[in-house]
């Protein structure tokens, strides 16, 4: 690959603050929930809302979320750590399977660091010309991977010569996908054993962006759907749900606490929950999955709850990104 011509793969994942105190979760809730995508609206509406963040929540919501992230914090945030992995595994898988072809990859957060644009931007500065961007997220939505694109198109406005850049927009019924997701469970419980359902608990959104069109509900159910079958599940042992409402505003339902606090008294005493549309483990999953919804579940009457930990940097997950870099990008690696 000459100077002149390097390829980049980019993993890009939401974001997550630089600490685990109400200083640096101020400036990462600040930049995320002022993106138009997360929370929409227009006018006074949008006049409205930034003042309601900057004027209340900003002052309210950083300490109770800092102490949720520090519960599950190392030495840096999991999701930062994950992605981390995720790239330095997948450069070793393309290494071995594009040879001298293989393109360098690199992570990037859409809020917070590693930040998307500065990367673009040095990319661009160090002779890169072609990028394939990934988002982790398996299913689309507006309010997740559309902020790809709008700062991939910021980004290109600013240029004399544009970087040829791709986007996979999702990845929610790719086969291999699904393969995986189901390996992941099979193998949890062959160690655990099974229980009386197994819950699917996806991100949620207003209700009111779905009924405007964000596909994201519709995929979500359909991997769900896939995930079922290749599991052989009959339809009593599993249920799609949606969880991280925030705001009075009507979400996608069935809510995942509130499911899971009904169960117990209809004879559902032992679940097992995964979330498929996260590519990686992070406060949604580590703190209000594992530890907030077990307590509701238990407090419900329930006696057994397992999570069922995201595909992080499994070795299966590693090789499905790497078929999507060949899938989306084969003529740029030299894919066979």
């Amino acid at each position: 690959m000459t100077e002149s011509g390097k390829t980049a793969v980019v993993l890009v994942n939401l974001g997550t603050p630089d600490k685990a105190e109400p200083g640096a979760v101020k400036r990462y809730l600040r930049e995320f929930l002022s993106d138009s995508r997360v929370v929409e609206g227009k006018g006074l509406r949008r006049l409205l809302w930034l003042s309601v963040l900057n004027g209340i929540i900003l002052n309210v919501r950083p300490g109770k979320v800092a102490k949720a992230y520090a519960s599950i914090w190392e030495d840096d945030s999991p999701m930062r750590k994950i992605l981390d992995k995720q790239v330095a595994e997948l450069q070793v898988m393309l290494q071995h399977e594009c040879n001298e072809h293989a393109p360098d990859v690199y992570a990037a957060m859409t809020y917070g660091n590693p930040g998307l644009t500065p990367l673009l931007e040095k990319l661009s500065n160090s002779h890169y010309e072609k990028v394939l961007l990934v988002p982790m997220y398996p299913q689309y939505s507006a309010t997740t991977t559309a902020p790809v694109y709008d700062q991939v198109a910021k980004f290109q406005l600013k240029q004399r010569k544009v970087l040829d850049i791709r986007i996979v927009n999702s990845y929610f019924d790719h086969p291999k996908y699904v393969e995986v997701l189901a390996n992941q469970i099979r193998g949890f419980r062959e160690e655990q054993g099974q229980a009386d359902k197994l819950i699917l608990s996806y991100h949620g959104i207003p209700k009111e962006y779905f009924d405007k069109g964000d596909p994201y509900p519709a995929q979500c159910h359909k991997t769900s759907e896939l995930l079922a079958a290749e599991l052989g599940l009959a339809e009593s042992e599993w249920m799609t749900t949606f969880q991280s409402r925030f705001g009075p505003a009507e979400w996608m339902q069935p809510y995942t606490d509130k499911t899971l606090e009904s169960l117990p008294e209809k004879g559902i005493k032992s679940v097992q929950i995964t979330c498929p549309a996260f590519s990686a483990d992070c406060l949604e999953t580590l703190e209000e999955i594992a530890i907030e919804n077990r307590e509701v579940f238990e407090e419900a009457g329930g006696e057994s709850y397992k999570y069922i930990p995201a595909l992080n940097a499994e070795p299966g997950f590693i090789q499905l990104l790497a078929t999507l870099v060949k899938e989306q990008a084969g003529d740029w690696v030299g894919a066979r």
